[in-house]
């Protein structure tokens, strides 16, 4: 296949749809199996959102490890190359996969798997903006984080001393931003489904479709 972008690559970070380990925050008013469940059609959603828009290879990131089934079955059906996320928190895990796509792409971008407002015409704006003048790109979310970062090159800066998983992540991620002079470009904000009036709400806008 000839892409648009022939020199990037877009990294889906997922973790496998083990009941207890994933949408915890669920679990308020599901059962372990069933916000897994809801993981699992995030994961394919965002699957087929990367892979569909054909806009340049797509990478699998996979926690804890590439072996579990859901990772198979996804390469088989989505053509996506597997990858091993390696580090102690997500900063490093992030910043390492960048290391390793960045000594063969010029650009990068990492996306999560529960941000169903993340479309097509994003991930293309998202490339053009690293095509052309800009460093790095972010996707800012409602509860203070991100749904997708993208670089030109490695920057550890972006991921040391972050606190992963509050409303201080994107914060943070715009402070090292200009303190580092990095041409910074953001997309329009977006939300992603981690409590029950957010899973309510994607159930609510996928039955308008």
């Amino acid at each position: 296949m000839v892409y648009p972008f022939p020199d990037a690559v877009i990294m889906i970070f997922c973790k496998a749809p083990i009941p207890g380990q994933v949408k915890t925050r669920l679990m308020a008013g599901l059962t372990a199996q069933e916000a897994a469940s809801v993981h699992r059609e995030l994961s394919i959603h965002t699957l087929q959102l990367a892979v569909g828009s054909q806009l340049c290879p797509v990478q699998l990131w996979c926690a804890p490890s590439t072996g579990h089934s859901f990772f198979q079955t996804a390469a088989t059906d989505y053509g996506v190359a597997l990858r091993q996320q390696r580090g102690e928190d997500l900063g490093e895990r992030m910043h390492g996969a960048f290391c390793h796509v960045l000594q063969d792409h010029a650009y990068a971008l990492i996306i999560g798997c529960d941000c169903p407002s993340l479309t097509a015409a994003d991930l293309r704006q998202a490339l053009l903006v690293l095509d052309g003048r800009y460093d790095s790109v972010v996707a800012p979310t409602e509860d203070g984080g991100y749904s997708l970062i993208g670089l030109s090159q490695p920057v550890p800066e972006l991921f040391r001393g972050i606190r992963w998983g509050t409303s201080c992540v994107l914060q943070q991620t715009r402070e090292r931003i200009r303190n580092l002079r990095l041409g910074g470009y953001e997309l329009p904000e977006q939300w992603d489904v981690d409590t029950p009036a957010d899973l309510a709400r994607y159930r609510y806008q996928k039955n308008l479709k």
